[in-house]
Order: structure tokens, then sequence, then C-alpha cells
């Protein structure tokens, strides 16, 4: 676990930090935009630097079988790749915050009467269909324990996160996803870089450690719930894939 003096925690709901440069960061499964000090430099991305996900190469699905098939019946398995361009996707409303939708293909395969949905492909566009629905479930409170529940992996953080869950309040600042980039994909795990844009006027980077458990991609968290990389400012969209539903 990280030196929370380090890495300030985004999911407890009393760590409120003032500092020089006030940002949003994103309460996965407390549901709450919290603020923290992201400021000297520190983790932050550079755009002008990082990678482009359209200069990786995109690797075809392999022949092996998948052995943790998706729960939802999902054909496409891949234990390498990327995503290098913005898929084509519906989008929808989930909470406030617009999510991709393809049920055929990517994901998610179950919305349940809640709203909740999960379910995503074995793939790198899976991963990052997930990553996004994710983002969306947690603008809305009163998911929150099925997040904790469901999609984030077993284990102390996840227990955190529930402890956590019923003294979470709401608040007023809004966030859509603006663009992606897969910083890495093996088929067990997968780290998506999502760029969000708040309605405080700053643009995030949000790292989302997936990894694939149960049939579904699950979030990965440090043990007192908190986001295992640091979310980072970023002043523009160089180096991700500009990818938007709003």
């Amino acid at each position: 676990m990280s030196d929370q003096s380090e890495h300030p925690n985004p999911f407890r709901s009393r760590r409120f930090v003032l500092s020089m440069v006030v940002v949003g960061v994103i309460a996965l499964c407390a549901v709450i935009i919290l603020i923290s000090n992201l400021t000297g430099g520190r983790n932050q991305a550079d755009p002008t630097t990082a990678p482009t996900a359209s200069t990786l190469e995109t690797t075809a699905p392999t022949a092996a079988s998948d052995p943790d098939p998706s729960t939802c019946g999902f054909k496409g398995y891949e234990v390498q790749g990327t995503v290098s361009a913005a898929p084509t996707a519906k989008w929808e409303l989930v909470g406030t915050v617009a999510a991709p939708t393809d049920p055929v293909s990517v994901g998610p395969g179950v919305i349940d009467a809640s709203g909740f949905r999960s379910c995503f492909a074995h793939t790198p566009t899976g991963a990052l269909y997930a990553a996004v629905n994710v983002m969306a479930l947690a603008s809305d409170r009163s998911l929150t324990k099925e997040l904790a529940n469901k999609l984030v992996v077993r284990g102390t953080g996840q227990q955190a996160l529930l402890k956590q869950a019923d003294d979470s309040a709401a608040s007023g600042t809004r966030y859509q996803v603006a663009g992606f980039k897969i910083d890495s994909y093996t088929g067990a795990t997968a780290t998506v870089d999502l760029a969000v844009n708040f309605s405080t006027g700053q643009m995030l980077s949000f790292p989302i450690q997936l990894q694939w458990l149960e049939g579904d991609w699950k979030v990965k968290t440090t043990d007192d719930g908190g986001f295992t990389l640091t979310p980072a400012q970023l002043q523009s969209l160089g180096g991700y894939v500009a990818w938007a539903g709003a």
C-alpha cells in the first residue's frame, strides 16, 4: 500500500485537502468527488512525450481457449493487444456520465433493472469499456455498494470501500470521459488510462488497473480502498485517443 502522504486516497470521504491547485478526484465506490492536491508536477502525465495509442500495434485475437470465460458468454479472448482507434459505440447516460455500450460483442452484457452494468469481453476493447462503465457507475450513489461488491477485486480494499460507502456524500461536480490509452494488457490484467474532463474546468488522467476474475474485469485497489495509480493533471489530450459520448 502506498504512503498516504505521497498518494492521497481518492476514495476517503473525509480526506479533503486544499492546496495551490484544487482538483476533483473521483471516489470510485464511495461515489463522491473529493478535493485532492495534485500539485508540484508529481506523477503528472507528460502529453508531449507519452506514446499515442495510435502508434501501438493492435494484436489479433489468439486461438487459445479462455481459461476463465465471460460470465455472459462473450466469445472474444485476447492475451495481448491494444486499442489504437476510437471504437464505434452507442453511448448511454449512467448516473451523470456517458458510458459506451455494445451488448452484442463487447459489453456490458448484463444491465440490471437498477441500471447496474457488468460483464465485458475478455479483450483490450472489453477492458476499455469496463473502465469507462465503472467511471459512469461511480457517478450514481445508489449503485456504490453493488459496484464495490461486483466490480472490485475481493480483499481488504474492497471491504474498506464497502465500509466507506455509507459515509459518502453527494457532490455537485460533474465529469465526462474525453479520451483513453491502453497502458498495458496481458489478458490477465489491464491498465486503462482515461482522460476525464471535470465541470470545474480541469482534465485529469485516471489510470485504472483491472484484473480478469470470475469471468469479468474487476478494479484493483490498495488495501485502504484507494487507486493503485495516482490521478494526475493533464493539459491536453496529447497522447490519448479522443473518445467521448457527451
